[in-house]
């Protein structure tokens, strides 16, 4: 009877739970048509590829600074979008829209929230708060485990860097101009990593609050 069970022949999905390699190939094709039909179609969505009013793209130093945020691996701790629900909307401010990242090449949305999601922080603070907070956090929020990052206020910022920069995000979409790229490097000569980091700060979220104010005020 063993014999027999043996010596028959394998087909159908026998088949395939049998082979390695079937098993998978035919799973990265699965995995695979499955992002296909949920990324793709996000590509041809106005609402997730039209900037929300008043919308622009970084300037050179906040452009600077937003490198710095990435390098110092500042998404590591704090997220940058609001989620759908009551608590994050009380605590941290109007919801996320996709229209407010189009510019962003990568979006910082991340998901660990050591320190508190910053989408919103633009205007919050003033950037005599932020130079203290960054040099020490312990000297505005005593509880806070944030590290120290001293050395940024006298790091100064690579003007031969930036219009690369600019250009290569003008190729993905932002609509920098030939003179706003030709004088990104003159608008970030002589400042520092920590000014640049603060103007990057002081930005965020600010153009998705203009726009839900804009929608309160035609809505009454």
């Amino acid at each position: 009877m063993a014999q027999a069970n043996a010596n028959r022949p394998v087909s159908g999905h026998e088949k395939i739970e049998t082979s390695n390699f079937l098993m998978i190939v035919l799973t990265l094709v699965t995995i695979l048509f499955g992002g296909m039909v949920e990324i793709v179609p996000l590509f041809f969505q106005t609402s997730t590829t039209q900037p929300v009013p008043g919308l622009k793209p970084y300037t050179a130093l906040q452009l600077a600074g937003r490198d710095v945020y990435v390098r110092e691996g500042c998404y590591n701790c704090h997220s940058q979008m609001i989620r759908p629900l009551r608590a994050e909307v009380l605590r941290y401010g109007e919801v996320s829209k996709a229209g407010e990242f189009v510019y962003d090449r990568p979006f910082q949305w991340g998901s660990k929230r050591t320190g508190p999601d910053l989408h919103r922080v633009g205007g919050k603070y003033s950037d005599q708060w932020h130079l203290v907070h960054l040099t020490n956090p312990r000297d505005v929020v005593p509880e806070s485990n944030m590290p120290s990052y001293p050395w940024l206020n006298t790091a100064q910022v690579n003007p031969a860097e930036i219009a690369p920069k600019m250009a290569a995000l003008r190729k993905l979409g932002a609509p920098y101009t030939d003179d706003e790229i030709a004088q990104g490097g003159d608008a970030v000569k002589g400042k520092t990593e920590m000014e640049a980091v603060i103007a990057y700060l002081q930005v965020l979220g600010t153009a998705g609050k203009l726009a839900a104010a804009g929608a309160a005020s035609t809505s009454k």
